[in-house]
């Protein structure tokens, strides 16, 4: 028995005693009651508001948009296109005309179908296919593209030329410019003024072919300055010519 409990055995006894109780006051004792890691995640989960889903990763950031206002549907992209593109017309036409500029946008706001281009191409057009038909004489064309009283003037040219027997031999060369002199919103009439500078062969002959006045084969240039009108309110989208005025 003393032999067991000699010098050595009872030091080595006692600095294991010493090591088990540094070891309990740095690391504590294990009741049976700690949690597990699965189950402290769990409630961490559980305090941010997220219990049974997987925690958002960095690239589940990265798709959430973070200016969801600034999100614009198809028909919204589109206003902001057409918008756009108004604007520069404007500045191609207009330049810096702010009074032409504001009369053009006033009746854009009433009339969505209006653009400045557009109305420039179909004015060309309207101004080719009524002094070509002014030299024909084709007055049921000049009844559907002129006012009344503009009509009434057409015809009325026509009719004395007619009666004298004179005919036009009419080619239209081109339009080398055309361009906005005038825009206004006038309640709801729509009134705008296009200056005209054509190219174009006329000669006026008798009845015997003999020439009057004009050229067979020369180019003239014809200026001119016509104003259109049209009601916004109205279905049809047609413009009438309301007035006309020969510069040279």
């Amino acid at each position: 028995m003393s032999d067991f409990f000699d010098l050595p055995t009872l030091v080595v006894i006692g600095v294991a005693i010493f090591v088990l109780l540094r070891l309990r006051s740095v690391l504590g004792t294990r009741t049976g009651l700690e949690k597990s890691q699965k189950q402290r995640q769990d409630e961490k989960r559980e305090k941010d508001g997220v219990q049974g889903k997987t925690p958002k990763t960095r690239s589940d950031d990265v798709v959430v948009p973070l200016h969801p206002s600034a999100e614009l549907t198809p028909a919204q992209e589109e206003t902001g296109r057409q918008s756009r593109k108004f604007d520069a017309e404007l500045d191609r036409l207009i330049g810096d005309n702010d009074n032409l500029r504001q009369g053009l946008i006033d009746i854009a706001d009433v009339d969505e179908s209006f653009t400045p281009k557009s109305f420039l191409d179909g004015a060309g057009s309207a101004y080719e296919m009524i002094v070509t038909a002014f030299a024909a004489g084709d007055k049921s064309t000049l009844k559907n593209l002129l006012d009344k009283d503009v009509y009434e003037g057409f015809e009325s040219a026509i009719t004395a030329r007619e009666e004298a027997g004179n005919h036009v031999d009419f080619t239209f060369v081109g339009l080398p410019n055309i361009q906005y002199k005038q825009a206004e919103l006038e309640k709801r009439m729509a009134v705008i003024t296009i200056r005209f500078d054509a190219e174009v062969v006329s000669a006026t002959k008798d009845q015997d072919d003999n020439l009057i006045e004009g050229h067979e084969e020369a180019i003239v240039n014809l200026a001119d300055e016509w104003t259109f009108s049209r009601n916004t309110r109205s279905r049809d989208p047609n413009w009438k010519l309301v007035a006309t005025d020969q510069i040279s």
